[in-house]
């Protein structure tokens, strides 16, 4: 999410630019690797405890000498010849770094932009490498947390998150009247947001299930991302029930605004893009904690019950009944955007000037 947000911002200064995933399209087994993790957090997510700290040692990808799929890379950087390469990923900021570095290979700069909120037991060591140009932080602590584990203070920023562009304009387009007509919403009912990654993981079905069995009047709203069951089992069931349940597929960022800002509150798993995206709109939020937390939600769970004072979470349909029957009041963050994140490409743009 955020390599294409900042392609995008990239592309509107009048940059070219492309986004590689190098872990999923230079060797088989680091696919594998990918979608292992997809499984983890679809099925048990408290699993990825094991698999996180066996990567965080066995370090894959640590040295060049370790890459696999390693010339696939390097054709892929001569062909494009980047005056700089930004890291969206833990992953690729020692050894993928240091395949840039090689004499045969055009000298580029080296930043990472990392999405993690705080600090935690899931802030992967492997985001860290002091040799890097620059690192980047949405919020002063990973700014924190980079510094602790390393990191040159002249060498790291805080910039704000990187987002899709309608986000930072949705303080003066947002028309709560116009969203509600627009989605055939009734004004005089609750509207709950069921969230989902960008996999599509998610619980939707049971929740539903369990409200519509406890005859609560409310409003659906269900995000499937690219899980395509998921998306026609909710639409079947909306048609049998007198309920307004609306399920979606992918959304552009115009439309994620609309539902965030519109909802009483999400129900979502604490990762970092989606808990950012209620953060800087205001969404309240609900975190669903099914089968346990993974390493890297820990540390969003951190920022927001910080930054908040609260923290609501539920692991089953069941506690999400009792937490909307006991009229709890959600809690909720609301850190305003800048009309771009000019502090990053202005960083950015720096370096290359060098």
């Amino acid at each position: 999410m955020r390599a294409f947000a900042l392609q995008e911002w990239w592309h509107q200064m009048g940059g070219v630019c492309e986004v590689f995933h190098p872990l999923e399209n230079s060797f088989w087994g680091y696919k594998a690797g990918c979608q292992l993790y997809n499984i983890i957090q679809k099925k048990l997510p408290l699993l990825h405890h094991t698999y996180f700290h066996f990567l965080e040692f066995a370090s894959l990808h640590r040295h060049p000498s370790l890459i696999l799929g390693a010339k696939k890379f390097i054709r892929k950087y001569k062909a494009f010849s980047p005056d700089i390469i930004v890291s969206t990923h833990a992953h690729l900021n020692h050894g993928f770094f240091e395949l840039t570095k090689k004499p045969i290979m055009q000298s580029s700069k080296f930043a990472v932009f990392c999405g993690e909120l705080a600090d935690g037991q899931g802030f992967s060591r492997h985001w860290i490498n002091p040799r890097n140009d620059l690192f980047v932080s949405p919020f002063h602590e990973g700014y924190l947390a980079a510094i602790n584990r390393g990191m040159p203070k002249e060498k790291t920023l805080v910039a704000g998150p990187l987002l899709r562009r309608p986000f930072y304009a949705q303080q003066t387009k947002f028309d709560r009247f116009n969203v509600m007509e627009e989605f055939g919403l009734d004004a005089e009912k609750p509207i709950f947001l069921l969230g989902t990654g960008a996999n599509g993981v998610n619980h939707h079905l049971p929740v539903i299930e369990a409200i519509i069995n406890h005859k609560i009047d409310c409003q659906i709203l269900a995000l499937c991302g690219k899980n395509q069951k998921t998306f026609n089992e909710i639409e079947k069931l909306s048609m049998s029930v007198c309920k307004r349940i609306l399920p979606f597929r992918r959304l552009d960022g115009s439309a994620m605004v609309k539902l965030l800002k519109v909802s009483n509150w999400m129900l979502a798993r604490p990762g970092a893009g989606l808990t950012t995206e209620a953060i800087v709109t205001g969404c309240p939020v609900i975190f669903d904690l099914s089968g346990g937390t993974m390493p890297q939600e820990k540390n969003n769970l951190n920022f927001w019950k910080k930054r908040s004072g609260n923290l609501i979470t539920s692991k089953s349909p069941l506690e999400l009944i009792k937490i909307i029957e006991s009229k709890t009041e959600v809690p909720r963050l609301d850190i305003p955007l800048d009309s771009s994140p000019q502090l990053l490409l202005r960083a950015l743009s720096r370096l290359i000037d060098k």
